[in-house]
This record gives C-alpha cells, structure tokens and sequence, in this order.
C-alpha cells in the first residue's frame, strides 16, 4: 500500500484588483490623511504618509494583482476592508465552509471520489472566523459527508504542509485510508490595507488536497515529510477573542499605548528580518529532508513553494538547486494571486503538477510565522 495525493481542487474568489486599483485607493488616502493633519505634518507631530506606485509593489514583491472575496470595500478610501455580511450559523453556509466546499468538490472530482468515500477532513489555514464549532466539521456536514473526522487547524503560512503531513500520519497509523486537507485563506480581512508596508501582499482563495492509501498507486507518492518550527514576533496577527478584555484592560493602565486595537492587532511583520532569517532556514530543511532521504538537489525536477515573495523563491532556488538553476523548477503564480498564505504551495501545484514525467521528484514547501517551515518529498507515479 502507498500512501498518494490523488486530487487537487482550487476555488478562486469572484473579484480580482490589480496594483493599479490598489495604490489609487492607497494614495487618495494617503493624501486624505495628509491633508486632514497638515498642521500637526507641520509642526513635527506626525509623520506624513507616503504614497505608494504599482512599479514599487511589483520590484519588492512580483505581484501584480490579488484575488478577494469582497472588493467594493476594500477600495473605499473610507473603510479599506473587505465588507462581508454575517451569516447567521446554522442557517446559512458560513464564507470560509462555502470555499472550503467549492474546492474540496473540485479536488474530489480531480481524485474520482465522492464525499462519503473520505474518512477525515482537515482544515488548515492561518485564520478562522470563529472558534467553534470547527468550519471543517461545516464541511464535512454541507458535503454530505456522514462519519469520520473533520478538525481545524493553524499553522499560519505552513498549514497546508503540516496538514498534509497530519493527513499522512493518520493514514500510516491506521486512523484513516482517506483524508482530505482543505486551505481556505480569507486574508483580506486580516490585513491593513491603510499600512504601505504590507497592504498590497495577500489575496482570497480555497484549496484542497486529497491523501489517499492504495493498492495500485496514482498521482504523487508520498515519500516523508518534514516539519520544524521556532518562536519569532516578526510575522504576526494577534487579533483574538480576549482583544475585548484586554481593551477594556487599558482603562485600568495595563495597556496604555493601545488606541485602536483592531488596526494594532492585524497582519504585521518586519519583512526584512523574515528574509534574511527564514530563507536560510528553508534552504537548510530541503536540503536536511533531501539527504536524511538519500536525495539530491538535482534530483528535485519541482519545487512548490509557498508564494510570499518572488525575491524569496529565487533565493531558496538558487541555495537549494544552485546559483544557475533553471528557474522553471520553481514555478510561480504570486504575480495573479499575490500571496494567499497556507493554500500557495497548494495552487502551484494544482496547476503545475501534470508538468512531471512518472518518477520525477518534487517538493512541497511552506514557510511562514512562527516560524513554521514545512517539507513534504512527493514522486509521480
């Protein structure tokens, strides 16, 4: 028996807005804000904002536009957020269910399989719009799936690596011959949209992956996967259920530099550190995966890696394969989508992993806060 990933499923969100769009939002607020505190500019109190250009974006990260669930919202100068209205449980499929949905029928589809033939579902992704009950039980309900298991779970940007290796370890165990791993990425609600540093890096978007154990093997063989982790502040979301406590906490002094908790607690990361930190790092768990499974870096015919930076992919390409490695082994789809966290890796290779001939070697790859770093060795079948 060998253990396969079968199916792949991809929904994408139904509006798109390109660099352009985004920095004329950017800069009518930009210029809003000035003007409003033009005396306080003045005098040294604040700093100016400063505006942005579609040139900028696209040299310090390779996106050129970004997928999202809402976008009216997001381009208005005077909310700058996705406006997505609530769905009362219970009655009516949630957001993150109805993605997770589209693409998990999408990658059963892909695998020749219908809901029932699944044993688990696991929800991996970097931010959930509630607590409980689990969206993967959601899931696992809207599709008609009756029995088995289905849970959430976080690992930021390197969810859908660890969830595929959890996905991989129940079906070694014995607790599952069939799971489905679901990424469903709503990232613009995270995301200030008003800071210049980071606003235009995430997009929306859902995808799944379907880990199957057989007989007569098909798709692409699991052959290890690697995990690691390390504490760092430096990519960070703390947006949670006790911000209200802790608001109220300021009242009592506590915390006295909170003025706006909401915009204080979304996506906020110092993108030079994670570069010159985490790249390094990536390089060093391929490499250590690779040779603890007695491969070499030219046997690797693909990577599939998280898509945070176009600069990055090129760094881990040219660390892992070499300096004059043909770029082609790294694909990349950050310039449609931007960066959609834990589902990244998974929409690259959804789209490029008909690429290899039957034997070739691939590697899915995610990287993200924590840090995380996940490696999972594939091999077409």
């Amino acid at each position: 028996m060998t253990t396969c990933i079968t199916g792949t499923g991809l929904y994408i969100p139904p509006y798109s807005i390109s660099n352009e769009e985004l920095v004329e939002s950017f800069n009518q607020y930009v210029a809003n804000y000035n003007e409003e505190h033009a005396e306080a500019i003045a005098d040294g109190t604040l700093e100016a904002l400063e505006p942005s250009s579609a040139e900028f974006i696209e040299k310090v990260s390779g996106i050129k536009s970004r997928y999202v669930m809402e976008k009216a919202g997001i381009l208005d100068t005077d909310v700058m957020a996705p406006v997505i209205p609530y769905r009362h449980l219970g009655e009516e499929l949630s957001v993150m269910a109805e993605m997770g949905v589209a693409a998990l029928n999408d990658a059963l589809a892909d695998a020749g399989l219908e809901a029932n033939d699944l044993d688990g579902i696991i929800l991996a992704c970097s931010n959930f719009q509630r607590t409980y009950p689990a969206i993967s039980i959601e899931i696992q309900n809207a599709i008609g799936m009756v029995g088995g298991f289905a849970y959430d779970m976080n690992v930021a940007c390197s969810a859908a690596t660890f969830g595929l290796s959890q996905a991989y370890g129940s079906i070694v165990s014995g607790l599952a011959k069939r799971v489905a791993v679901v990424n469903v990425e709503i990232t613009s609600a995270h995301l200030n949209w008003r800071n210049r540093d980071s606003h235009f890096i995430f997009g929306d978007v859902a995808t799944a992956s379907i880990v199957e154990n057989l007989a007569e093997p098909k798709g692409y063989e699991i052959i290890s996967s690697k995990l690691f982790t390390q504490f760092s502040t430096n990519i960070k979301n703390e947006y949670g259920f006790m911000d209200r406590s802790e608001f109220l906490a300021a009242d009592t002094q506590m915390y006295p530099d909170i003025e706006e908790p909401v915009t204080d607690k979304l996506f906020l990361q110092n993108g030079r550190k994670v570069f010159r930190e985490v790249c390094p790092k990536v390089s060093e768990i391929i490499l250590e995966h690779l040779q603890e499974n007695d491969l070499k870096p030219e046997d690797v015919k693909m990577m599939w890696l998280h898509q945070a930076n176009a600069n990055m992919l090129d760094l881990i390409l040219r660390t892992v394969i070499g300096k004059e490695a043909d770029k082609s082994i790294v694909p990349s789809v950050i310039d449609e989508f931007a960066n959609t966290s834990s589902a990244s890796p998974i929409i690259v290779f959804h789209r490029y992993k008909d690429q290899l001939r039957s034997g070739d070697l691939g590697v899915i790859c995610s990287f993200g806060a924590g840090y995380s770093i996940g490696s999972v060795l594939v091999r077409k079948v």
